[in-house]
C-alpha cells in the first residue's frame, strides 16, 4: 500500500496496539458464520492439514454450528453489543488515560504514545488499526497481545497477522511485540484485588476453581508454554490470595472436538465437586481479561447447570479483570516497562523548523 509523504518537521511518536481474540458483529447465525470462518482457517488455531480440515469446516461445522453459537451469543449480549468488544474498548480509552498521566509524570507530553485496539478475528481488524497509529506518526509501535499466557494458537496468530500486513507496507515502523506476561506481579495482583472484591461483597467460598481456557494435549507436546503459564499464574494467584492447595483447582474449559485436550477439563472438575455438595463454589477465568462468551455463557449459565445437575449448591462466577483500575494500572505498567529507551522528549519547534529547512535544501518536497 502506498505511503503517505513524510513530513520531516512532524513530531514522532510511539504506538500501542492491544489486540484481543474477537467477536462476531452480531448474535445472528450469518454473522457468527463469517467470523467461525475466519478463525477456525487460521492454521494456528486448527494444527490439520488444509486438505483435510478445510471440507470439514465449510462442509459440516460451518453448517451446523454457527445457530447454535449465535443462540449462546444471544443471551449474553449487551445493548452496547458484544461484551468482549465493549470492555475491550474501555481498557483502550482507559490505557490511554493511564498512559498519559504517566507520561506526564515523567516529564513527557501526554501525547507521546497513541493508543489503538484491534481484534485477530473479526472487527476492527488489526491492519487499518495499526494503520491509524502510523498515520499518527508512530514510527515505533509496540504489539500488545491481550492473552497473559503464550500460545501459538492466540499470541503467535497475532503476530502472524502483524506480520502479513507489514508485507504490504513500504516504511516498517519498528516493532516490539509483548509475547506473555502470566507472571507480572501488577497482573497477578490485579487478578488478587479482582477476586478479594468479590469476596468482600459476596464471602469466601468454600472451594474455588481457576479455570483457564483448553488447548488440543498436542500442543504441550509441540512444545506450547502455555500449560505452564497457566499453572504459574494459579500458583502465583492463590499465594497472593492466601489459599491453600485444598481450597482451589486448576483447570481448562472450552474443548472442541473429540482428540485429547489439557486436563483436568472444567465441565469435568464442576461435576465432581457439585456431587461432593460445598456449600459454595466460585469460578474465576485468569486467562481472559475481558468477560466474553467463554465466561459468561460458558462458565456462569452451563458451568452453573452443570454444577447443579450434579447436586451442587451455591455458584458463582468472578468477573474478569475488564475496566478494574488495578487491572487498567497493570496494563500502563506493563506497556512504560516495554516501551524503555523508546521515549524521548519531542523535537521543539526549532529544531523541527531545522530539519525542515536542511531537507528542503536537499530537494525535500515538505
Amino acid at each position: 500500500m502506498p505511503d503517505a509523504a513524510f513530513a520531516h518537521d512532524r513530531i514522532p511518536r510511539v504506538g500501542v496496539l492491544i489486540v484481543n481474540l474477537g467477536t462476531p458483529d452480531a448474535p445472528t447465525p450469518s454473522a457468527v458464520r463469517k467470523y467461525l470462518a475466519q478463525f477456525l482457517s487460521d492454521p494456528r488455531v486448527v494444527e490439520l492439514p488444509s486438505f483435510v480440515w478445510q471440507p470439514a469446516l465449510h462442509g459440516v461445522v460451518l453448517r451446523t454450528r454457527p445457530a447454535k453459537s449465535a443462540a449462546r451469543y444471544a443471551a449474553i449480549w449487551t445493548r452496547d453489543g458484544s461484551p468482549l468488544a465493549v470492555h475491550t474498548n474501555k481498557q483502550k480509552v482507559l490505557l490511554a488515560g493511564y498512559l498519559g498521566q504517566r507520561l506526564k509524570a515523567l516529564g513527557f507530553p501526554a501525547d507521546s504514545a497513541v493508543v489503538e485496539q484491534a481484534m485477530r478475528y473479526g472487527n476492527p481488524p488489526i491492519g487499518p488499526a495499526f494503520e491509524r497509529l502510523r498515520a499518527a506518526d508512530c514510527d515505533r509501535i509496540l504489539i500488545m497481545p491481550l492473552y497473559p499466557q503464550y500460545a501459538a494458537s492466540t499470541t503467535g496468530s497475532v503476530l502472524d497477522a502483524v506480520a502479513a500486513h507489514l508485507t504490504r507496507v513500504r516504511r516498517v515502523p519498528a516493532l516490539r511485540f509483548v509475547d506473555s506476561f502470566h507472571n507480572d506481579p501488577g497482573y497477578i495482583a490485579a487478578l488478587a484485588a479482582v477476586v478479594n472484591d468479590f469476596w468482600t461483597r459476596h464471602g469466601q467460598p468454600d472451594h474455588l476453581v481457576l479455570s483457564f481456557h483448553g488447548l488440543p494435549r498436542r500442543s504441550l507436546a509441540r512444545g506450547d508454554p502455555y500449560h505452564c503459564h497457566c499453572h504459574a499464574t494459579a500458583r502465583l494467584l492463590a499465594r497472593e490470595l492466601g489459599l491453600e492447595s485444598r481450597q482451589w483447582t486448576l483447570a481448562f474449559q472450552s474443548r472442541f472436538g473429540r482428540g485429547r485436550w489439557l486436563e483436568p477439563y472444567t465441565s469435568t472438575t464442576l461435576a465432581k465437586l457439585g456431587a461432593a455438595r460445598p456449600r459454595r463454589v466460585d469460578v474465576f477465568a485468569p486467562g481472559f481479561v475481558s468477560d466474553c462468551l467463554e465466561t459468561l455463557e460458558e462458565l456462569a449459565i452451563e458451568g452453573k447447570r452443570t454444577f447443579h445437575a450434579a447436586g451442587g449448591g451455591d455458584y458463582e462466577v468472578i468477573p474478569c479483570l475488564n475496566e478494574h483500575t488495578r487491572w487498567i494500572a497493570a496494563l500502563a505498567d506493563l506497556v512504560l516497562a516495554n516501551l524503555q529507551g523508546w521515549l524521548a522528549p519531542p523535537p521543539d519547534f526549532n529544531q523541527r523548523e531545522a530539519t525542515l529547512l536542511r531537507a528542503k535544501a536537499l530537494g525535500a518536497s515538505m
